[in-house]
């Protein structure tokens, strides 16, 4: 069933361009609507904000819902919402562009993480996730950096109108060619699902997702920012230069992938730890083409590599419910994106763009505590988990 992966795959590939197209054209954007980077940057915090407080519970009410209908409508949604955004005479009306998609994003992202592992099987979760994924990754390889380079060419507006038309081209292909899901033989009660926050662990890792993604997004959001003010670069080689940074994110994608499959927590270490050595170097290397591009270069393979294992790791906690828990883990991360967005703000107004990579880091060397505190306690849980078994007998 490698049709649907792919065709999910690159539904998720418009879906996530749509986020995180208005990271590449903050400046342009703010300048049009006649506002400041950092209150354009909002923008990111309001959809964030939005898909952590809805997600959960609509995914949970969406996951039993016909698959192949959830995923063509979810498409034309965010068709009409980019028209919208392409529209758009001031920053409320974008604010509304940017609201309306952000409830569906979740519900698809989480069903179809939860599609992919049915299809592929528990065994290859991560591969199966990763699969999916990269459409997330080729959001940043190719169409945010493509969004750049159309807002610099044509205007941020033709950006989003652009993005439209392959919205409803994808909900075309999808209503086309994905087959319809066999019948889930036993549907997931509402109870079930919400039973899953109860559990600390799965609190845990979502905490832990949320935190990475805090982290992740207060130097991300504003990356556009920092090579054209901080670096000199203009409108293309900014585009460029994000198309690079996703390019390179393939390699962490593929690998992670793998790793989650034999340790979902282990992999998030690792390159949360990769990911805070690259945002150490981003500063001191600004004015250095060759260590800025190393320093990019394992920023951006952690991040890619983070967005699996992360999604993977909050799945795998709770196997009962797997898409809503799915839905907690988007929840989690999109309100680090949001607070991401908030800090990286701040830090900009009160000290300057320069320190955006050591804040950052900070606030990912302290979700690896929590991660080690994870590990530790998972370690001892299955270190009892056979004596209560013996007990039990």
């Amino acid at each position: 069933m490698l049709l649907p992966i792919l065709l999910l795959s690159t539904a998720g590939f418009t879906i996530l361009t749509t986020e995180f197209l208005i990271v590449g054209i903050l400046p342009p954007l703010a300048r049009d609507l006649h506002i400041t980077v950092s209150q354009a940057g909002l923008l990111v915090t309001l959809f964030a904000f939005t898909i952590a407080t809805a997600g959960p519970f609509l995914t949970a009410l969406a996951s039993n819902v016909d698959r192949k209908r959830l995923f063509v409508g979810t498409l034309v949604l965010f068709g009409l919402s980019n028209t919208v955004a392409a529209l758009a005479p001031n920053i409320w009306v974008m604010a509304l562009a940017r609201f309306v998609p952000a409830l569906a994003l979740p519900v698809f992202w989480s069903l179809a993480s939860a599609t992919a592992i049915e299809l592929a099987g528990p065994a290859r979760a991560g591969r199966a996730i990763s699969m999916v994924g990269f459409g997330i990754v080729a959001a940043t390889v190719f169409g945010i950096p493509i969004g750049v380079l159309i807002s610099d060419a044509f205007g941020w507006r033709t950006a989003f109108g652009v993005l439209a038309i392959v919205a409803f081209a994808k909900a075309l292909m999808l209503w086309a060619l994905f087959p319809r899901p066999p019948q889930q033989a036993q549907p997931v009660k509402l109870r079930t699902q919400l039973r899953i926050l109860r559990d600390p662990v799965v609190v845990g890792h979502v905490l832990l997702s949320l935190l990475i993604f805090t982290g992740m997004f207060t130097a991300y959001t504003y990356l556009a920012d920092m090579l054209e003010r901080l670096a000199g670069f203009n409108g293309q080689w900014v585009g460029w230069s994000l198309m690079a940074f996703g390019a390179i994110g393939l390699i962490g994608n593929l690998a992670a992938g793998r790793l989650a499959d034999r340790s979902a927590l282990g992999a998030t270490l690792l390159f949360s730890g990769l990911m805070t050595i690259g945002l150490i170097a981003l500063g001191p290397s600004i004015h250095s083409p060759g260590l800025l591009t190393l320093a990019l270069g394992v920023w951006g393979i952690a991040q890619a590599a983070l967005f699996t294992a992360c999604h993977v790791r909050v799945m795998k906690s709770a196997p009962n419910a797997p898409a809503f828990a799915a839905a907690l883990n988007i929840s989690g991360a999109n309100i680090g994106i949001g607070l991401g967005a908030v800090v990286g703000g701040a830090i900009i107004d009160h000290y300057g763009l320069a320190w955006l990579g050591f804040t950052a880091a900070g606030i990912v060397l302290v979700a690896i505590g929590l991660g080690a505190i994870l590990a530790m306690f998972s370690r001892r849980r299955t270190r009892h988990a056979p004596q209560t078994s013996r007990v039990s007998a």
